[in-house]
Order: structure tokens, then sequence, then C-alpha cells
């Protein structure tokens, strides 16, 4: 039996590829909204393993965009889990040489489009009294990091988005969590030169990078009724780092 949609944006790659196969190995229809062509490859793969799965170009900064993901997934069944996990990482710098609008742009796709898809989740959500909503924020949400901004901040506004609105909305039966990754074995980093990463790796305590993989098991555990009790928290996925 289906256990309802669940839409995952920016899912064509990392942690939300492998949060859309998880959550379609337990049976939720999966909707994929993402700029990236690559989407549509992650639910043929979905569909070739026998789970249903639609892909939808979708800009989340846009709000037609993703008012117009939320009207494909509906036409599905009743949207239960909303993943709001699209965003983009920002070119370092001190702060005195920000950059206008590149600082517009972090801020618009990564708490802004954390927001609209939000908006539109709970469109669907209230009118049924159920459903979880789980954004994606980061370490550097919960923690400093010098010359980072404009992401520091997108995350940070993640997390206090998330509290707020899990406030608001706990009486009407819907959850809002957040999952902190740390540093994750993603394009991103496979990108940065090996001394980078290596400074990377030194810093999480567990002493290596995480996998998308064990991001997306956390997600899971967060949109399912076995996080019952949870709501307003943010939950680092790290190994460690934000302990120290």
């Amino acid at each position: 039996m289906s256990a309802g949609i669940a839409v995952i944006t920016g899912a064509a790659t990392g942690i939300g590829a492998a949060t859309a196969r998880l959550l379609a190995s337990r049976g939720h229809r999966v909707v994929i909204g993402d700029i990236d062509g690559r989407a549509e490859g992650v639910a043929d793969e979905i569909r070739s393993e026998g789970h249903q799965a639609l892909a939808v170009r979708c800009d989340v900064s846009d709000e037609d965009s993703v008012a117009g993901l939320f009207v494909s997934a509906r036409d599905l069944g009743s949207v239960q889990v909303v993943v709001a996990n699209a965003g983009i990482a920002e070119t370092k710098g001190p702060l005195h040489e920000l950059d206008g609008s590149a600082w517009n742009r972090v801020l618009d796709i990564n708490l802004g489009g954390t927001a609209l898809s939000m908006k539109y989740a709970l469109r669907h959500m209230v009118p049924q009294g159920a459903g979880s909503i789980v954004a994606i924020s980061s370490i550097l949400g919960l923690v400093g990091q010098a010359n980072s901004a404009a992401y520091s901040a997108a995350k940070a506004g993640v997390a206090n988005l998330v509290r707020s609105t899990a406030l608001t909305y706990a009486a009407q039966g819907i959850r809002v969590n957040a999952v902190a990754p740390g540093y994750v074995d993603t394009e991103l980093i496979r990108r940065l030169p090996p001394e980078v990463s290596s400074q990377m790796i030194s810093r999480q305590p567990l002493g290596r990078v995480g996998t998308p993989q064990e991001v997306a098991n956390v997600i899971g555990f967060l949109a399912s009724p076995e996080s019952s009790l949870v709501t307003g928290a943010v939950w680092a996925v790290d190994g460690g780092y934000t302990a120290q």
C-alpha cells in the first residue's frame, strides 16, 4: 500500500536523490523537483525498481514554479511528506567584499526556496490535518565559519524557520523538522582539492565525511510516523562536528 506522496526538491543528485530512493522504497510515490535534468534519471531508476516516481522541473526561487510542482504532486494523491532540500553553495569571501547579487541568489534559493516549499506543502497538509516536512539546514546554520556569510545566514534562517513553523502548525497535526548535515560525499566535495577535503575530514571527530545515504536515513526517520513526537528539532548529522 502506498504511503502517500513525498515531494523532494533538489533530488537530482546527492542527499536529495538518496532521500527520493529511500522514500520510494518505503512505499511513497515520489515527486522530484529540480532544475537539473538528471532528476529524470533518478525517477527512471526508481521506476525500474517497481516504485512510482515523477520528475518535475522546478526552480525553488520562483514561486510559480514551486506552486506548479505541488499541483503536479497533488494530481497523484495526498501529499504526506515534503523534503525541502534544494540549495546551492556560495563563493566564499569576507563580508566587506560581498557581491550583492550572489548574496541574493544564495538567500533566494537556500532560504526563500525552503520557505516557498514549506508554504505550498502546508497548503496541502493543513486541510488534511497531517503531514511531515523536513528542511535541510547545515552545520553552518548552527555554528560559525569564516568567509561564509550568505550560506551561513541562509542555513541559520532555515533552522529558525523550522522552529517557528513547527510551533505554528503543531496543533494541526503537522510536524516540521530540519537536518543539519556536516561534510558529506557529494559532487561539491569531490570537486575540491585533496588538501581541502582532507582538512574537512579532520574536522569531523568520526574521521570521515558522511554519505548521502546516512543523511537520507535521518530524513527518512523524521518523515516517518516513527518520529511522531519530534517537531521543531534540528538534527545535526555531522560526525560530531558541532559537539566540539
